[in-house]
């Protein structure tokens, strides 16, 4: 069983002021939520098993940007529009995560998966964030106008994530990872 790493563990300190720095100190971006918003993205995403969350309906984990947009269609396989909302939330999470901090990762996926091989990141992270802020009722009334400016403004964001990433190893970015 998983345990979640709460709001007052040093490592969302450590996020918190890395992208606190990335987007105020940067590029003067004062988005309060947005900043909370990534700082949980990147504690969320500590965990390998969050960066493919969405499942098909056997239960396995979806891998590909094309199946993720598959299971996240109410016209095939999502059951509900809560569903879509959801992977459309975790595609622009997963695009935005990859291509700022890890792009070798899109590199890879798109070597695997040919379905992926056209994928525009940028216009698809942008268009899921759409189709989730629209969801502006609750329960989602809070994060509806986050996942707007996380669209409409996605490559600020993504660049704020790449300096996230230099910071976390210096000027040429993450290296290694962490020493366990």
């Amino acid at each position: 069983m998983r345990k979640e790493i709460s709001g007052e563990h040093p490592i969302w300190m450590y996020f918190g002021q890395a992208v606190h720095q990335a987007m105020v100190d940067s590029f003067g971006m004062t988005d309060e939520d947005v900043e909370v918003y990534l700082t949980g993205m990147l504690v969320e995403f500590l965990h390998h098993d969050h960066l493919y969350a969405i499942r098909d309906r056997a239960g396995r984990p979806v891998d590909s940007i094309a199946e993720m947009l598959m299971e996240g269609d109410i016209r095939y396989n999502a059951p509900s529009f809560d569903r879509e909302r959801e992977v459309h939330r975790h595609i622009g999470d997963f695009l935005l995560f990859s291509s700022g901090l890890f792009p070798e990762v899109l590199r890879d996926l798109k070597l695997r998966d040919s379905r992926d091989l056209l994928l525009d990141v940028n216009e698809q992270a942008r268009e899921s964030y759409h189709i989730a802020s629209t969801f502006d009722h609750a329960p989602y009334t809070a994060d509806a106008k986050t996942l707007k400016k996380l669209s409409t403004q996605f490559e600020a964001y993504q660049a704020s994530l790449m300096l996230v990433r230099a910071s976390l190893g210096g000027p040429g970015g993450w290296g290694g990872g962490f020493e366990a």
